[in-house]
């Protein structure tokens, strides 16, 4: 994957500290959507801030559609990133599609991660039986026609939904500008493979304790979906909903998000949470 996996995701090394923290952003953005907490967190830890593959930062030459057809080829790319710094422990902050790449590297890998922070995370966006994950299949169909008919006119009706907010809206802004980034067909294939995933299997495997935080109004992950990981999950885990919208608070609602990020970071689950 080019020279180095370093150049191929964008990897910036910050700070400093024994304790490690990575982050690692979701679809239709990059390492940029974490700038609102970064400042927080050089002064104590060392940061590790990378771009997944298909992010609009990264070279399309580097994306192969067969490895990101699933999400272990995300979860293998952490791992890889993880060996060529030499990271042997992290806390891990993974935001929607990363969130559950981090959650399978961690079954993978138990040992590398401290615990797992969770923001926006789904292991399944569909309905199926009694398990509510927001969105009907017909939903995800309609949506990837209208990627494939007009990309930018399909951004800028997506961007609003998932942010929370109107077009003038900095967030809004902000998250329309990174997806446009992103190469059409990429942007289409990993949508298809996110909104099609079912990782309900895994939960039990994922025994690293996970902060599970969720926006308490976003339209892609209802707030049900996050007691469902709560409750599945095969280590220790603590739900914390957050009185923001959206699907990006950590953008959108940094005034409120960032606060409860770091708390999260810094106190683990004791007995009784």
């Amino acid at each position: 994957m080019g020279s180095s996996i370093a150049e191929a995701h964008n990897v910036r090394v910050l700070g400093g500290g024994d304790t490690i923290v990575v982050l690692g952003h979701g679809f239709g953005t990059d390492q940029s959507v974490w700038k609102h907490l970064l400042p927080h967190l050089v002064d104590c830890y060392k940061v590790i801030v990378y771009d997944h593959m298909g992010a609009g930062t990264t070279s399309p030459d580097y994306f192969d559609f067969d490895r990101y057809s699933t999400l272990e080829g995300f979860a293998y790319d952490l791992l890889a990133i993880l060996e060529e710094f030499s990271v042997h422990k992290c806390i891990y902050v993974g935001h929607s599609l990363s969130s559950m790449a981090g959650a399978i590297a961690s079954i993978f890998r138990p040992d590398l991660f401290h615990k797992l922070i969770m923001l926006s995370a789904s292991p399944r966006f569909l309905n199926t039986g009694d398990y509510y994950g927001g969105f009907e299949q017909e939903d995800i169909d309609e949506l990837c026609v209208a990627m494939e008919s007009n990309y930018k006119s399909w951004v800028s009706g997506f961007a609003p939904l998932v942010v929370g907010g109107d077009m003038d809206s900095v967030a809004v802004q902000e998250f329309s500008r990174t997806l446009f980034n992103m190469r059409p067909d990429i942007a289409l294939s990993m949508f298809r493979m996110i909104f099609t995933f079912d990782l309900r299997h895994f939960l039990e495997r994922v025994t690293v304790p996970c902060h599970i935080i969720q926006s308490s109004k976003d339209l892609a992950v209802p707030v049900a979906v996050a007691e469902y990981l709560h409750q599945n999950l095969g280590g220790k885990s603590i739900v914390e909903v957050v009185p923001t919208e959206g699907h990006l608070p950590q953008l959108s609602s940094p005034e409120l998000t960032i606060p409860v990020l770091l708390r999260h970071i810094q106190h683990d689950i004791v007995d009784g949470d």
